[in-house]
């Protein structure tokens, strides 16, 4: 009998127990959701001042002990609003398939809400730590359904990672809010500019030769690759008359030509120390594999043969010139993987390899940046070879910024002798562009911001000379 109620006695004391872990773990868990406000701190730190000031004027301890109790029964009713009411929150984040690196990509957070009239939300989305974005956050009264729109411009390549979605629930009180842990978290790939490749897709058509920046270049040259016989109008080159046709029909014909397709356009980017230069938060290695995305897409559509060579100390990716449709998806998975390199690029490596990849003349860009004469000097000899074979585009970068300071006024003595220095430093890398031009060598002398827009129309002058 004794130990059957030692039994009883140690089991009700164990459900005791049980229940009250249960309890105490449900409000840990209402504890951890529940936040303090602003409000909250402002109200009750005036309150103290109160009790403070009871100190000096004794009937004013009344006064303050009355007013902090009513504040405990307004911040209970406050808690009570908040988790005695089922309030029902979703909230889903809309991302494009792949986000487009220096471009401005929208990101969409769709908000539904349920029995929280009155209620005031603050809504932080988990951003990517590549983005570095501490203090992002929206804040305003709610309805049923609220869509969110933001602009995210990505500054370098890779995965991505986004986390919750954290929704802070007040109501009109605000001493407290509740978190809501929204969402799922998501991994999503930055990739070469897709939007700048799109949007300059439009201008690989030649009726396509009025937009900003894009210059309409006479036809000097004559390419041969025969089109069609039309009539003769005024202003037809009489060299092209077509005297059968013309004996045939007894009208003037002409013979038009088009422009030549499967030339092989090669873009060869430098991946060594110095594209590892930041510009506007990207890296000129980004700069020149947002404008590689886009000359190989437009040189496809233009029916070219678009070619990748990558390299530095040593050979990174290659592509052989091809013109098959899915040849510019294998460019844009290529161009994602790029690294920098902390080592100087090795041109007699390059040299090696496009003559065992590059066959037939071609049309190659060529992505550098050209810091001193001493530079030019090592790499010229390979240049001037390169050029022999086939039509080089080298490719370099204006330092904008150290322009603009050496050009800017000097207040003293030491700035002075700095500006001086920068302006010796840009005239003398003007002077490598003079220096290649020299020997024949055509280059691209551009800020980085315009990278993609002066190649674009060294690409289509070139093939409206019919040089290529």
């Amino acid at each position: 009998m004794l130990l059957f109620s030692w039994y009883f006695i140690l089991r009700t004391i164990r459900r005791q127990f049980s229940y009250s872990f249960i309890i105490i773990n449900n409000v840990l868990k209402y504890f951890k959701l529940t936040y303090l406000r602003a409000r909250f701190f402002w109200v009750f730190s005036a309150n103290l001042f109160l009790f403070v000031s009871a100190y000096f004027i004794p009937e004013m301890l009344t006064v303050s002990k009355v007013i902090f109790a009513l504040l405990c029964i307004v911040a209970m009713l406050d808690l009570y609003r908040l988790y005695a009411i089922d309030h029902e929150v979703k909230a889903e984040r809309t991302l494009p398939f792949a986000l487009s690196l220096g471009d401005e990509n929208i990101v969409k957070i769709v908000l539904n809400t349920a029995h929280t009239t009155g209620y005031k939300i603050e809504l932080i989305d988990e951003l990517p730590v590549q983005f570095q974005k501490r203090d992002f956050s929206f804040e305003e009264q709610i309805t049923d359904k609220v869509t969110y729109q933001y602009p995210l411009t990505p500054p370098e390549r890779g995965e991505y990672a986004f986390g919750n979605i954290l929704v802070f629930l007040s109501s009109s009180i605000g001493f407290f809010a509740r978190k809501y842990v929204l969402g799922s978290p998501q991994n999503i790939p930055v990739y070469p500019s897709i939007i700048a490749m799109k949007n300059y897709s439009l201008y690989s058509m030649q009726k396509a030769s009025k937009f900003y920046g894009m210059k309409k270049m006479r036809r000097i040259g004559q390419s041969y690759e025969f089109e069609q016989i039309k009539e003769y109008i005024l202003g037809d080159d009489l060299r092209n008359v077509n005297w059968k046709a013309t004996a045939r029909t007894g009208d003037l014909k002409v013979n038009h030509f088009q422009e030549e397709k499967s030339q092989q356009v090669y873009t060869i980017i430098d991946k060594g120390r110095t594209m590892n230069m930041p510009f506007n938060g990207m890296s000129l290695l980004d700069y020149a594999i947002n404008a590689t995305l886009v000359i190989s897409n437009v040189a496809l559509q233009k029916q070219d043969k678009a070619g990748l060579i990558t390299f530095s100390d040593i050979i990174g990716n290659t592509l052989k010139a091809q013109n098959d449709p899915g040849h510019i998806s294998r460019v844009l998975q290529t161009l994602y993987k790029e690294k920098e390199r902390d080592t100087e690029a090795n041109y007699e490596l390059l040299y090696q390899l496009s003559n065992k990849l590059v066959h037939g003349r071609s049309l190659l860009f060529l992505f550098t940046n050209i810091e001193s004469e001493y530079s030019l000097e090592r790499i010229l000899p390979i240049l001037r070879k390169l050029n022999q074979r086939h039509i080089l585009i080298v490719i370099f970068f204006k330092n904008s910024e150290l322009e603009d300071y050496g050009y800017s006024e000097a207040k003293n003595t030491e700035e002075i002798y700095l500006k001086t220095i920068a302006e010796k430093m840009s005239v003398e890398k003007e002077k490598l562009s003079l220096s290649l031009n020299m020997y024949g060598i055509q280059t691209i002398y551009t800020e980085p911001e315009n990278l993609t827009l002066h190649t674009l129309n060294k690409y289509l002058e070139l093939k409206s000379r019919g040089m290529i």
